[in-house]
């Protein structure tokens, strides 16, 4: 075998061992070769095969690739790490700060809280092969399109619901109380009406207004009511603003469906995390909790 041949193979060789080194022992491998002009040293992947550039000293660059099993890739590992969750996250959003959040003028948006949807935490997309029916969640159609609408699409909720079972529903159907579609939209229903947040919120004397509000006493009369503590977020001021905006308001729930903190003590918080565009964990101070437009004076 002549010198640069066998210093080519040795090569090949030493970046196979790079490109597939983190496979899990005993797991089935791959092998494709292709030819690169330049980029040498690098690391590419696409879905769940990793590519390590070579160089085997010519103008032309070898690029080896292991395939890892889907349940070995990085992104497949991630999502399996992520689907284990400890708490629910019922998530009301205020249909007039969701139109200002995308900057869009909805036609005449619900004057009241509505849902934005039930979350685990720190889990997403956890079954790609149950898509959204439509036809399971027919009997809910009523109390959904009043009560978990599309602010910003009115025309067409099932959308967004699809977006809310494929994200997040998938996950919570861990829980046999919510392993299926009906049950997953109709026990978010049920632990909405529960709730009662508006009926709550009237009961406190907190309604939209154009005199602003502190956070801590929007927090600290939730907590006195639900015996829990809530999380509230907001838009931050824009230019010209003085104040944040409320935007959501997340109550949180044990795996057996009983009202928790949204934050224990000790535990690592999310601190400037919110789920929206946008939105982000209230500072404490000042906030804006805007009326519906035809009743701002």
């Amino acid at each position: 075998m002549k010198p640069a041949a066998a210093r080519g193979l040795l090569l090949s060789s030493l970046c196979l061992a790079l490109c597939c080194r983190g496979g899990a022992r005993g797991s089935p491998t791959r092998l494709r070769v292709y030819h690169w002009r330049g980029g040498v040293g690098s690391w590419l992947s696409t879905s769940h095969w990793f590519i390590r550039v070579c160089d085997l000293g010519a103008p032309w660059v070898t690029l080896l690739s292991c395939h890892l099993p889907p349940e070995h890739g990085f992104e497949e590992r991630q999502k399996i790490d992520n689907h284990e969750w400890k708490k629910l996250i019922m998530v009301h959003h205020w249909p007039v700060t969701v139109c200002k959040e995308v900057e869009k003028d909805c036609r005449d948006p619900p004057d009241y809280w509505t849902i934005h949807g039930l979350w685990p935490d720190r889990a997403e997309e956890c079954n790609g092969s149950w898509p959204f029916n439509f036809e399971e969640i027919k009997d809910l159609l009523p109390e959904m399109k009043m009560y978990w609408p599309d602010v910003i699409h009115p025309l067409n909720h099932s959308h967004f619901w699809k977006h809310e079972w494929e994200k997040h529903g998938t996950c919570a159907a861990q829980l046999d109380a919510l392993n299926s579609q009906k049950k997953y939209f109709g026990g978010s229903l049920g632990l909405y009406e529960k709730l009662e947040l508006n009926s709550i919120l009237q009961k406190l004397g907190i309604k939209p207004s154009i005199n602003y509000y502190q956070i801590s006493d929007i927090k600290d009369a939730l907590a006195s009511m639900y015996g829990v503590v809530p999380k509230v977020q907001c838009l931050p001021p824009k230019q010209g603003e003085e104040v944040q905006t409320i935007g959501q308001i997340e109550l949180c729930f044990t795996k057996d469906l009983r009202l928790r903190n949204c934050t224990e003590p000790g535990e690592l918080g999310e601190s400037g995390r919110a789920w929206g565009p946008g939105l982000e964990v209230c500072e404490d101070g000042p906030a804006f909790y805007p009326p519906p437009p035809q009743s701002a004076r």
